[in-house]
């Protein structure tokens, strides 16, 4: 494990000393940030509706910050995690052979299954701290935020809620680790990646033009659907035993692959 953590370190390193990570925190912090006052300014729109006609035609939904804008906010940073995730993953693997450096990775005396762990590792650090970035905005709500009840956010729901985004940025980088073994074009490794999660993720969509039980058994397996109970801040163990066994098949593929190509 020792081994594991030192190339998790390496990596790290590697990621926050070269220009493509900020550009990365850079863009996710843009397009957060639209998502969320675009979000804001229609909840206060709502809120000015509801005191002019009333409660009654107003979705419950936004009388409260928590489920008016943090819910539909963590939403939207699952989809952007879609778009940012395959360009922080493209590397770990594919990096190496381009430089020529697989070779001397693989004969090194380093388990393919230490090798695997630490790259996983260092891109898992690296997801979470983009996603981190997000926890800005209900700090944001919190401090400036009003609330005729006194609390302006449940807690409990955003940290679940953000929860099941670091669950999700950790199976997209398991999927990008896997993607990233088989080739040694980052781009192309970028471009595989999403476009295995795209369609998985909307999976929930293309299950409607099914009967039952066709239409529960693609809905179970789409990444969406399994994704909104966490999102709003509802535990379900159905959705963690989902995405920890993607995760660790994927790094069983990884490990498979990395075995293989050292004895090739």
């Amino acid at each position: 494990m020792r081994t594991a953590l030192a190339i998790a370190r390496k990596e790290l390193t590697i990621y926050f000393t070269t220009p493509w990570a900020w550009a990365v925190f850079t863009a996710m912090l843009a397009l957060a940030s639209f998502f969320f006052v675009g979000m804001l300014h229609e909840f206060q729109r709502t809120q000015e509706l509801a005191r002019t006609h009333g409660w009654e035609k107003i979705p419950a939904q936004f009388r409260n910050l928590t489920d008016g804008v943090m819910v539909p906010f963590w939403s939207s940073v699952m989809i952007i995690t879609l778009f940012v995730a395959p360009f922080l993953s493209m590397r770990l693997f594919a990096e190496e052979k381009r430089n020529k450096t697989f070779e001397l990775l693989m004969t090194s005396p380093v388990r393919p299954l230490e090798i695997v762990l630490g790259k996983y590792l260092g891109g898992l650090g690296i997801i979470t701290t983009t996603l981190g970035l997000t926890i800005l905005y209900p700090l944001l709500l919190t401090l400036f935020g009003q609330s005729e009840s006194g609390t302006v956010l449940e807690w409990t729901t955003v940290w679940l809620g953000y929860g099941g985004l670091l669950l999700w940025g950790a199976t997209c980088m398991a999927i990008g680790l896997f993607i990233s073994t088989l080739t040694e074009s980052q781009m192309v490794a970028a471009l595989l990646t999403f476009a295995i999660l795209l369609p998985w993720t909307m999976l929930r969509g293309l299950a409607q033009t099914f009967e039952e039980p066709v239409r529960s058994f693609i809905e179970h397996l789409s990444f969406d659907a399994q994704l909104q109970g966490l999102l709003r801040g509802v535990v379900e163990l159905e959705a963690l035993v989902f995405f920890c066994s993607v995760i660790f098949f994927c790094l069983l593929l990884s490990h498979r692959a990395v075995e293989a190509q050292r004895w090739a």
